[in-house]
């Protein structure tokens, strides 16, 4: 209702209806879309953390000295290249989109805080966010690693 009374108070009462209905769509549109990319990346992080280490690096997890007894030796390889290809995809971003990725999803920053951070508007971060996610998808992808 706010973003109609907003963006179209200016238009004739008998298109109000038609414009909430688009308003409400797109809203609950996009709101499914971005629980998408965060449950993606979400399990896919936390696919790499042990069991009871929520705070853990996914990135330094993986090492031949701390890796857990009960896990058989192909799936510690497999998670291990699971690591070198996420990480891969990262230095192949561009810093902006690397930096947004990073605060966004690795550090748990909300839209705001790494607008702040970057210096940049958060429309801004959406995009970068946006781009590195399809980009990091794009390319675990053609290495025949499915999300």
């Amino acid at each position: 209702m706010l973003k109609l009374a907003e963006k179209y108070s200016g238009k004739p009462a008998e298109e109000f209806p038609m414009l909430f209905q688009r308003i409400l769509q797109n809203t609950i549109h996009d709101y499914f879309r971005r629980q998408k990319v965060r449950s993606t990346w979400t399990t896919l992080l936390s696919s790499l953390n042990p069991a009871g280490e929520e705070d853990a690096d996914p990135l330094e997890i993986i090492d031949a000295q701390d890796s857990r007894p009960s896990e058989n030796p192909p799936e510690r390889l497999e998670r291990a290249q699971i690591v070198a290809h996420v990480e891969k995809a990262l230095e192949s971003l561009p810093l902006r989109q690397r930096q947004a990725f990073l605060l966004r999803y690795w550090e748990e920053m909300d839209v705001a805080e790494t607008a702040a951070a970057m210096g940049c508007s958060e429309g801004s971060v959406k995009t970068h966010c946006s781009r590195a996610t399809h980009a990091i998808a794009e390319f675990l992808k053609s290495r025949g690693i499915e999300l």
